[in-house]
């Protein structure tokens, strides 16, 4: 297997190292106080209306000096290094309605939010349900288990923080464009398996096609760009699906490296995600992780955050296997999981 016969190596902001991020931390981004005061008025104006947030547009969030500062993110975001943590709003741990008003509307401002699983939340409650990946339709955010490097499937991933858990819970970062680099120097025939299709378990959230798998190659060239996606226990767990073969032995051996590779502290960020601050990630040129954590006891809370699945304007081009994850591959419509016969909602409260 030579080089010549793989995608080109990825050049530019998006292919980052921890020593890039660390040299240069212009991906944090301090709201002032008017701007906080600014996004909070838009939040309870809509409250003031008591509607339900679903009901909710753009333009029911006006953010006169906000909004160009948002279209920064989304440019840093699709064309920069791929990720931006946002720091200045309070924690709204004790005030879910404002807490989602106010992601919600943010959201709304810098894309179109979709579904994050079979029923059909346009907001997503991450925290533990004590529940456990041994049921093989459990998904890790609903668990306080390690995620391991993955993407999500939409554009871009957001999540604000409410609460930290007693231990543990730290986000990590890796670029996936420096993780295809590193294997295409080093080991381009196992890179080759991964530009080849494979099977990922929908975990039970069955879309119109009607199967409890897709599949896709973890890494993808079109039209010029390469984008990844991959969740590395339900690509691990589709075998147990009628229909799905085993892996290979050349799968196993190239999805180990992919994870060694993410894993690396050479060339990842892990940081803690403190309570107010938001976080958006580019899912095509990222991985993202989350450790393992203790929570705090019944009476002291839980680890709590929000989470957003935004299709974004302006968005790459997306080649059409792409669709039997995302939906559809048209910018600004695409990506989230839509089960049949379930309706988009925003539920204030974890359910």
């Amino acid at each position: 297997m030579t080089t010549n016969e793989l995608p080109p190596e990825v050049t530019g902001p998006s292919a980052w190292t921890r020593a890039d991020i660390e040299a240069d931390e212009s991906w944090r981004v301090y709201l002032t106080d008017d701007q906080t005061a600014e996004i909070e008025a838009a939040a309870a104006a809509w409250l003031a209306t008591e509607r339900d947030i679903a009901e909710m547009t753009a333009e029911d969030f006006p953010l006169p000096t906000v909004a160009p500062l948002i279209g920064e993110w989304n440019r840093e975001l699709l064309n920069g290094r791929g990720f931006v943590v946002i720091t200045g709003l309070p924690s709204y741990a004790d005030d879910l309605a404002m807490a989602a008003a106010v992601f919600y509307g943010l959201g709304l401002v810098m894309g179109v939010p979709r579904s994050q699983n079979g029923k059909g939340h346009l907001l997503g409650h991450v925290c533990d349900l004590g529940l456990s990946t041994v049921d093989g339709d459990v998904r890790i955010y609903q668990t306080t288990e390690r995620q391991n490097y993955h993407t999500d499937s939409c554009d871009v991933v957001g999540l604000m923080s409410l609460r930290k858990a007693r231990s543990g819970g730290e986000s990590g970062l890796v670029s996936s464009m420096t993780v295809f680099n590193e294997m295409r120097r080093r080991r381009p025939d196992l890179l080759r398996e991964l530009t080849r299709f494979m099977y990922t378990d929908r975990r039970g959230e069955v879309t119109k096609d009607g199967l409890p798998y897709f599949r896709q190659p973890i890494f993808s060239w079109h039209e010029g760009y390469l984008s990844a996606l991959y969740a590395p226990h339900y690509v691990r767990s589709a075998p147990r699906l009628e229909g799905v073969p085993d892996l290979t032995d050349a799968q196993h051996v190239a999805l180990d490296l992919l994870d060694e590779l993410a894993d690396d502290p050479k060339l990842n960020v892990e940081f803690m995600l403190e309570p107010g601050e938001l976080l958006f990630v580019h899912n095509h040129t990222i991985f993202h992780d989350r450790t393992a954590y203790e929570d705090w006891g019944p009476d002291e809370g839980r680890r709590h955050l929000l989470r957003l699945w935004l299709a974004i304007p302006g968005a790459r081009p997306l080649p059409d296997w792409y669709a039997a994850r995302f939906g559809a591959t048209a910018v600004g419509d695409r990506g989230g999981i839509v089960v049949p016969g379930v309706k988009a909602n925003v539920p204030v409260e974890p359910v």
